[in-house]
């Protein structure tokens, strides 16, 4: 990977959030029409709350015996890391192997603190060598 490559350079734009009183039946149809596996969510100030996946729905909710239709997105936010529009391309690999994550939000501090993008593992495999990317695979994958 480039050095000078910051995490705006690597990421997808674009990225669409549910919102934190929306409920898990609504952030399942969006993950379903985005075909995505995972949705930032944003609280009412429109700033980054957390990060629902496709799986936290089935075995935090579905699996618990809740209803997803009235379940709210924001009760399965869980711990938050993103990383700054600016910070390096590397420093989100390294945040993002040493919390064993796949996926991490981009903000945009500059301007607002607005949410700007997603790094994902495939944006990952675009950027960096094979080298890295098993070195990658081995820490996030690699069980504790």
């Amino acid at each position: 990977m480039a050095k000078n490559l910051k995490a705006r350079d690597i990421m997808t734009a674009g990225v669409q959030c549910v919102g934190e009183h929306q409920s898990l039946l609504d952030a399942s149809r969006m993950m379903r029409d985005l075909n995505v596996g995972a949705l930032p969510i944003c609280g009412d100030d429109q700033r980054l709350q957390g990060l629902i996946t496709d799986r936290d729905i089935v075995v935090r909710c579905c699996a618990e015996g809740k209803d997803p239709a009235t379940m709210k997105a924001g009760d399965l936010g869980g711990n938050l890391h993103w990383i700054d529009a600016d910070g390096s391309a590397m420093e989100a690999v390294d945040s993002m192997e040493m919390h064993q994550i796949k996926r991490l939000p981009v903000i945009d501090v500059k301007n607002g603190h607005k949410l700007i993008g997603m790094i994902t593992e495939a944006n990952l495999a675009k950027n960096l060598s094979d080298e890295q990317i098993a070195e990658f695979a081995v820490r996030v994958y690699a069980a504790n």
